[in-house]
């Protein structure tokens, strides 16, 4: 928590002029994320989820007091991970935010009583900030989420409005979703990219490992898994990632990055990834923290599948993917399917 507030107040602090940054380190990175199952042909667990978020340019001067107030320095230097020397090659730091929301509903949401054998109706409105430490290799993500759940979330309003735009059916069961409640989560997650290896001219493959885990009244949980990527001009980032903590991946390492590169701007590679989580609270399966609400007999393991593509042009990347994830509750009939589409745009 304390490393989250002294985030903020560093940018208010700082004081960074655009020339001061080397120039294949400035690049900002811009991202919306949009995921919904109706690329499974369902409408039911988690229906529908869309995230903004912003990656700052390289902040690794920090540390020089003549750009950055001195009480800054002195707050900075005692976070976590921000002074770990984690390599030689590069080394950056990066502030990230986010905003974004989440929606989940039972299977049939044209009942209107309570189904006490499915999942809770559930919306989760939030904000996140966070900090990177990164080289070619490896990935340091600390963030902090903030939100409400229930109906001030907004969950209701967005799913009925996007079902009337389409002309289906809207959902009547809203009336059981979630009490309101302020939420948060604590995130920590590290990736390991093992450098790409080339097998002609620019085709050639690489592998990004992950771990991590959470903590808060929104989820608390372990997790682990890895993606394999092959295809032409690899970029030098870490992987395309879902819409879930930690996830902010899109942003490039260096200038060998088809999105900074000035002679090899074009990339396009396949993905497949596999993702385990063991899942010791889940807000939208358990219930609410502070009062009594409906849930569901969770199961604590969880693991996904994920299979996809991506392509870059320029500053622009492009991602979709396709999520296989197993049962998440006691009761749930089968596995749940959904599509994940990533526009990012590095400036």
């Amino acid at each position: 928590m304390r490393h989250i507030f002294v985030i903020l107040l560093f940018l208010v602090s700082a004081r960074v002029s655009a020339e001061d940054v080397d120039s294949e380190n400035s690049s900002w990175t811009f991202s919306l994320q949009f995921e919904n199952d109706l690329f499974g042909d369902t409408d039911q667990n988690y229906t529908n989820g869309i995230k903004l978020s912003l990656v700052s340019s390289d902040l690794t001067e920090f540390r020089d007091t003549d750009r950055f107030r001195p009480w800054t320095v002195w707050w900075a230097n005692n976070l976590p991970f921000v002074n770990d020397e984690i390599g030689n090659d590069n080394l950056q730091r990066n502030i990230n935010f986010s905003l974004g929301q989440k929606i989940f509903t039972p299977q049939n949401i044209q009942e209107t009583d309570l189904i006490s054998t499915d999942r809770p109706y559930g919306g989760w409105l939030y904000f996140g900030t966070g900090f990177h430490t990164k080289t070619k290799k490896r990935l340091d993500s600390l963030e902090l989420q903030i939100g409400i759940v229930g109906p001030y979330s907004l969950a209701e309003d967005t799913q009925n409005f996007v079902h009337k735009v389409r002309d289906i059916l809207t959902a009547k069961g809203w009336d059981n979703q979630l009490d309101n409640e302020p939420a948060f989560a604590v995130i920590y997650e590290q990736k390991r990219r093992f450098r790409p290896k080339n097998f002609h001219e620019r085709w050639g493959y690489d592998v990004i490992a992950h771990a991590g885990g959470a903590i808060g009244t929104v989820y608390t949980y372990g997790n682990l898994g890895a993606e394999a990527r092959i295809g032409w001009n690899i970029p030098a980032d870490f992987g395309t990632s879902l819409i879930r903590p930690g996830g902010d991946t899109n942003a490039p390492i260096d200038s060998s990055d088809p999105r900074l590169s000035k002679r090899q701007n074009f990339s396009v590679h396949a993905f497949a990834a596999v993702t385990g989580r063991l899942v010791l609270r889940d807000i939208f399966l358990d219930g609410n923290t502070f009062s009594d609400s409906h849930n569901v007999e969770k199961n604590y393991l969880v693991g996904d599948l994920i299979l996809g593509a991506s392509a870059i042009y320029e500053g622009i990347k492009v991602s979709y993917a396709q999520v296989f994830r197993t049962r998440e509750f006691a009761e749930q009939k089968d596995s749940h399917n959904f599509g994940s589409i990533s526009i990012s745009f590095t400036f």
